[in-house]
């Protein structure tokens, strides 16, 4: 098995709804914002290639919104998904399974592009199964109005009406050494992948935990749907992460790609941060 990093690019988002409640003098700490109040973040995929699987976790906000959309996130960088694969020798044909842990679109937007006459949508990975849930679907193609702006219909059913939509059946055997837990705070059914490569797990945090600001119990974001559910999700997964020594992979954190936590008295809190590269 290898793994491999993939930067689909950055964005901003607004400091006080990446923290809820919290307030601004304590997360601009760890996450400075602008005068606008807007945070940098990483749109930060993971490719596990296993054997004849190529398999890609999540795949950023994409390019094909239009300049109206795409203005309010400010995107930046000089990464995006094909330039990072293209970088370890992949190109989007080579993908095998797009597995998305939820369908937000800067999570799933790259999954979906406009044909060369931008006539018709049709999919990046055209040789790949793409991976969902049936509840998490669900919840997707009828959203709530409070996550409507999330779910964006082209970055959706096109999947599905190409015939490369597949739900998971069983999150304990997906693939070989990959494994996902189920969490509902952020939004339902969340996929949280767990992978086992070289007798360590790397969990691919997802918004489950954007980055190492969210380390602190109460720092959750306003985005989630029922944050005292995440509140508890997160206490059980912090310490599950102290007690079987996870590499943590921070999909959103604009500083940090990885790292491990320990336990000071009754605290879960930061050990060390570092490049998945850097230990694999």
């Amino acid at each position: 098995m290898h793994l491999y990093t993939i930067d689909t690019g950055y964005f901003k988002l607004d400091g006080g709804a990446m923290f809820g409640v919290v307030p601004k003098v304590l997360w601009s700490k760890t996450n400075p914002c602008d005068d606008r109040n807007l945070c940098p973040w990483a749109m930060r995929s993971l490719l596990v290639e296993n054997g004849d699987k190529l398999i890609l976790i999540d795949n950023g906000i994409g390019d094909k919104q239009d300049d109206k959309f795409l203005k309010h996130y400010y995107l930046h960088g000089d990464v995006n998904l094909r330039s990072s694969l293209k970088k370890y020798g992949f190109f989007p044909e080579d993908i095998t399974d797009v597995f998305l842990t939820h369908l937000h679109f800067d999570h799933c937007g790259g999954s979906v592009v406009w044909n060369k006459k931008r006539s018709l949508y049709e999919m990046t990975f055209k040789n790949a199964r793409y991976w969902s849930n049936a509840s998490h679907w669900e919840w997707a193609v009828n959203p709530n109005n409070r996550e409507k702006a999330s779910f964006l219909k082209e970055n959706i059913l096109p999947i599905q009406e190409s015939g490369h939509l597949n739900f998971v059946q069983d999150t304990n055997d997906i693939f070989p050494d990959f494994s996902a837990l189920l969490v509902n705070g952020h939004t339902e059914s969340q996929m949280i992948p767990h992978i086992r490569h070289k007798g360590k797990t790397i969990v691919f945090a997802a918004d489950l935990l954007p980055s190492t600001g969210h380390i602190p119990l109460p720092y959750v974001m306003g985005y989630d749907t029922r944050p005292l559910v995440t509140l508890s999700e997160k206490e059980k997964f912090l310490n599950n992460a102290v007690d079987n020594d996870y590499i943590i992979f921070l999909q959103h954190d604009n500083y940090h790609e990885c790292c491990t936590l320990k336990k000071d008295s009754d605290r879960v809190v930061l050990d060390r941060t570092f490049n998945l590269s850097d230990i694999l």
